[in-house]
This record gives C-alpha cells, sequence and structure tokens, in this order.
C-alpha cells in the first residue's frame, strides 16, 4: 500500500468551477487536502468556511508577489518594496495562524528594470531573512521556490542547489527547499538523484509533466519511478498536484488511483 499523500492545487485544478466551488470539487475527488498561490481575494472567512464544510486542510499558500495581473514577480528583489513585502508577510501569517497552514512559500522574483544585481541580491537576503525570523517565530516552516527560466525568463532562483546555498549562506531557521518536480525536470533533471542528495532540506513536493505542465503521464516524466523514490527516501508530507489539467479536472485523475492512500490521515 502507498503512503504517498496527495494534494489539489485549486489555483490550477478544478477551474471548471468557481474558485469556492474548488473545495467541494476536490473533495469530491478525494482531496482532504488542498493549496492555493494566493488565496487573498477570496476572503479569509469564506475560505476558512469551505475548509470546515469540507473537512480539508489548506496546507500552502504563497507570500503575496505583488500585482500578478499586471506584471509583479514578487517583491523580494526590489529594495524600494521593502515595507510592501513585510505588509504580505504579515497578511500571510494571519491567514496562516488562523486556517493553521504549517508552510508559506515565497517566491524570489526576477530582476527589476534599471536595478543593479547587487541591490537586487541584497534585498532578497534582506526579505528572506525577515521572512524566515517571522515564520520561525510562528511555528511555520518558510519554502523558497526554484522556478524554470523558460516559464519566467529571469527569475533569479532557478536550480535546487541555488536555493539551498542560499538557505546555508543566510543561516535561514525553519526554511527549506519547495521542490516542483515540472520547474526542476526544465532546469536540471536529474530528479531521482536530486531526490536523494537534498532530501533533509526538501519541505514540499509539486508534481506536473514535462512538456506542457500537465498531468502526470502526459509528458516525459516517469512518474512511477519518481514515486517510488519519493518513497525510499522517507518522504511524508502531501505532494501537491499543480498542474494544468489537459480536461475537466476530474476526468484526467485515472493516473493517480494506483498511488492513492487509505490512511489520508494529517
Amino acid at each position: 500500500m502507498s503512503r504517498l499523500r496527495f494534494a489539489a492545487n485549486l489555483s490550477l485544478l478544478f477551474c471548471e468551477h468557481a474558485p469556492l466551488e474548488r473545495f467541494a470539487a476536490a473533495r469530491a475527488a478525494g482531496f482532504d487536502a488542498v493549496e492555493i498561490q494566493f488565496p487573498y481575494a477570496l476572503g479569509l472567512e469564506a475560505v476558512a468556511d469551505a475548509l470546515a464544510r469540507e473537512q480539508q486542510r489548506l496546507i500552502l499558500i504563497n507570500i503575496p508577489a505583488g500585482d500578478w495581473a499586471n506584471g509583479d514577480r514578487s517583491l523580494c528583489c526590489d529594495p524600494r518594496r521593502l515595507d510592501e513585502f513585510a505588509a504580505g508577510l504579515e497578511l500571510a501569517l494571519h491567514w496562516a495562524k488562523r486556517l493553521n497552514i504549517p508552510r508559506l512559500n515565497c517566491l524570489a522574483g526576477t530582476l527589476p528594470p534599471d536595478l543593479s544585481e547587487a541591490k537586487a541580491q541584497s534585498a532578497l537576503d534582506c526579505n528572506l531573512t525577515l521572512a524566515a525570523k517571522r515564520c520561525s517565530e510562528q511555528g511555520i516552516e518558510l519554502l523558497i521556490e526554484a522556478i524554470n527560466t523558460e516559464d519566467l525568463p529571469g527569475f533569479r532562483l532557478h536550480h535546487s542547489d541555488q536555493v539551498v546555498d542560499l538557505i546555508k549562506r543566510l543561516d535561514l531557521p525553519n526554511t527549506r527547499l519547495q521542490y516542483d518536480v515540472y520547474h526542476m525536470q526544465i532546469m536540471e533533471g536529474n530528479l531521482i538523484r536530486t531526490l536523494q542528495r537534498l532530501r533533509e532540506w526538501i519541505g514540499h513536493i509539486q508534481i506536473a509533466d514535462v512538456p506542457g505542465r500537465h498531468e502526470p503521464g502526459t509528458g516525459e516524466i516517469n512518474f512511477p519511478n519518481l514515486f517510488k523514490a519519493i518513497e525510499a527516501v522517507g518522504y511524508s508530507e502531501y505532494i501537491s498536484l499543480e498542474y494544468n489539467p489537459s480536461g475537466p479536472t476530474s476526468a484526467g485523475l485515472d493516473w493517480l488511483q494506483p498511488w492513492i492512500t487509505q490512511d489520508r490521515t494529517a
């Protein structure tokens, strides 16, 4: 029997439903845990009600990253927006405490126009140090994600080792790597070896196939071998489905059935 546990990312899955209806759709498909990239526009109490109604856990959200729809790709690298990042961090922490969210993810972002590399790195270091400190004080784990530069050109952290080296250099408490299989297959491949080598630094895993960012089985990644490797290294947290379904979400979940554990307790 598989020990793996799976969560649904409601920012990408079940998008055939209105945002607040996706919780029920995910529960009907068998998910007792969900994550949302940026849930803030949904309203804190509305999300709390949906989670309670469906008896689900919200296991991960992102720290606000500015106006994503209008081109922002995080505030973390911009020294002119330190106060805005700090306010967004406190908002994320408020959500985490209210909803018992165990982890917050931070996006490093891209180099702002007309800003030197040195100033951007200094701002990133400052903001990550603050985020790690505040999360640690609240008993929440901070995650830092590496993202591929094909989808997001210029993203500052785009390899697993970059994130781990940064955590070590800054001595960030209670901070680990968010390992997104889709991004890392594009940037570095060698997924199983990386899982084995960096196991202690991996706090959360997300999955999608390459190319296309669709469900497992649509691309080049050997997910049965990958899942066996995840089990073998002793990873026991949720694996989040963060992909763009090829069609209606539930119709594309057949790949998951052999891996669903009967023990879905948190």
